[in-house]
């Protein structure tokens, strides 16, 4: 997983993207939430015309709730830290599809049991609030209860994996973005992102999305301009065979976002975000189209679709790009969770500048 050492300001700011990264899907998921299955005209019918203004209730009048995206991308984030440690401490490389896999089991324990086990008594699995069911995808239980597929690393991207091999919906890529935060190479990032987006996600566009997405994370860390890691990430996805489909989704979220001023019907032109693709051009266009952060993240979710896993996306975008330090701070302290993430984050980033 690398052993570049930092210095002190650069690590600084390596801290802030993590946390960043992590915390602003978390926002952008909690503000998509209680929309997530409404149409853009009951959103504004609802919550006037301009559709959701700032945070709002879920269904039973709750503030900053997240969902399975925030939930999948913290035990992504714990199986990649384990991975780490395992291989500085031990010397034991290459075991981090396996131990994913394994934060990916835990993850489901929590949607189908009622609280942590006697015999749990640390890691996410311990977190009482987890163990919460929100709308989790389909694709993501299936390939988790009936699969224990865990890919090699060496195996070729391209064929359909072997696991809902006709999927790829957007289940894989909203949990992607940590892959991008671990200090390897954006073919790296891009690489495990999509083996382990197999696991419950074998079309090609399903993991590619995944890879996509953890490849522009990585440029936005080291500091590029979103449309530049854009650009690179698409550069990255043209080796690939079976690529076109992500391909044109990124590329018509980057011409779309040079069309002039957004809006909810310009973002519906790139689709309801339900699947793979759609949902990484959402965000890369949300992210894009505007410079402030809280417009960008409200665009995000103002649409007939997916609102959280497109409002997770931009707002892993964002706070990757930004740092914590630029997300809306008024919205995050209403998150679900917040205190467990932020701590998640810094242990993350400080076991990765430990190399």
């Amino acid at each position: 997983m690398g052993d570049r050492r930092l210095g002190w300001e650069a690590e600084a700011v390596y801290r802030a993207r993590v946390r960043g990264c992590l915390l602003g899907g978390a926002v952008g998921d909690a503000l998509g939430y209680p929309v997530e299955f409404d149409s853009l005209e009951r959103i504004r019918a609802t919550h006037g015309s301009r559709g959701v203004a700032g945070p709002v209730p879920d269904a039973d009048g709750v503030l900053g709730r997240v969902s399975d995206d925030t939930q999948m991308t913290l035990f992504t984030v714990e199986g990649l830290q384990q991975a780490h440690a395992r291989e500085r401490l031990k010397g034991i490389g290459g075991g981090w599809s396996r131990l994913v896999r394994w934060a990916y089991g835990r993850w489901l324990d929590t949607q189908t049991k009622a609280g942590p086990a006697d015999d749990v008594h640390g890691g996410l699995a311990a977190q009482t609030w987890l163990y919460a069911r929100r709308a989790p995808g389909n694709a993501c239980l299936s390939g988790l209860q009936h699969q224990d597929f865990v890919p090699d690393p060496a195996t070729e991207l391209g064929p359909p994996g072997p696991v809902n091999s006709d999927s790829k919906g957007c289940g894989a890529v909203m949990r992607s973005a940590p892959f991008g935060l671990a200090r390897t190479s954006a073919e790296t990032a891009f690489g495990m992102a999509a083996r382990c987006a197999q696991m419950t996600h074998g079309h090609p566009t399903g993991y590619y999305a995944s890879g996509a997405l953890a490849a522009i994370v990585t440029h936005l860390v080291a500091g590029d301009s979103l449309e530049g890691a854009v650009l690179r990430t698409l550069r990255l996805l043209a080796r690939h065979p079976g690529h076109e489909e992500t391909t044109a989704a990124l590329t018509g979220a980057l011409d779309l976002a040079g069309e002039g001023a957004p809006s909810a019907e310009k973002l519906e032109t790139l689709g309801a975000g339900w699947i793979a693709e759609e949902a990484l051009a959402i965000g890369v266009y949300s992210a894009l189209a505007t410079p402030d952060v809280t417009d960008a993240l409200l665009l995000s979710v103002n649409h007939s679709g997916d609102s959280d896993s497109t409002g997770s996306i931009c707002g892993n975008l964002l706070g990757a790009l930004h740092g914590d330090h630029g997300l809306p701070h008024g919205w995050l302290e209403h998150v679900e969770g917040r205190t467990t993430i932020t701590v998640l984050a810094d242990d993350f980033a400080a076991e990765c500048v430990r190399g």
